[in-house]
């Protein structure tokens, strides 16, 4: 004996289950559900499971590198980075606490011999670690998944990098000069740039830590 179900309308039928299999889709799974109308009669009705194809999230794409480092030169260019960056940050505390010093002294004597040491540092030092956190950093970018504008990080990374070359160019430059030639009034100025030199290193430092993983808009 054939079984079926009732289905909706003014005359119940009869269906078999041969066709009522015909009528689900080959790729999802049948099923039956009971639905009460208002007066309580109960009616049958033909539904459709959800497959997990339709659950599951979209497939990632895993991020390449445009010119890929083998990992001996990826290591390498890494180390370099941060011994470059580390090292920067440190000359730049030293320049903060050497003008802060210089500043607050009454002695002449003392506060030349501090700019002095301050443009020794910057050239000897500053400058040639800078260039080689920049450009190990670009390196670094293009070589591997992180790329240099993919992610904001990585960005922010080099402006802060690239906004350190330019103070220390424009501004520390040309007031440790004109302190070491008598001229004065630079004090402050030199104070607030290797300040800043400092904090936008730090800042450098922790989102290489932390790396937030939003992806920079194209």
């Amino acid at each position: 004996m054939a079984r079926g179900v009732l289905l909706p309308g003014d005359e119940p039928g009869l269906l078999l289950e041969e066709e009522i299999a015909a009528r689900a889709a080959p790729a999802e799974e049948a099923t039956f559900a009971v639905r009460a109308d208002d007066a309580g009669a109960g009616r049958w009705h033909l539904g459709r499971a959800m497959t997990d194809q339709t659950l599951s999230p979209p497939p990632r794409v895993a991020l390449r590198a445009r010119w890929p480092l083998s990992p001996p030169v990826r290591r390498a260019v890494l180390s370099v980075h941060i011994v470059s960056s580390v090292g920067l940050l440190g000359d730049c505390a030293v320049l903060l606490a050497t003008s802060l010093r210089a500043a607050g002294t009454d002695d002449p004597q003392l506060a030349a011999s501090a700019y002095e040491l301050m443009s020794m540092f910057s050239f000897v030092f500053g400058i040639p670690l800078s260039f080689a956190a920049l450009f190990s950093g670009l390196a670094l970018g293009w070589g591997t998944k992180w790329g240099v504008l993919r992610h904001g990080w990585v960005t922010i990374k080099l402006g802060v990098i690239v906004s350190v070359i330019l103070v220390g160019a424009l501004v520390i430059g040309p007031s440790e000069a004109a302190m070491i030639d008598g001229d004065g009034g630079r004090e402050t100025v030199l104070s607030v740039a290797a300040a800043y030199q400092v904090l936008a290193l730090t800042l450098a430092t922790v989102l290489s830590v932390y790396k937030p993983r939003r992806r920079a808009s194209r």
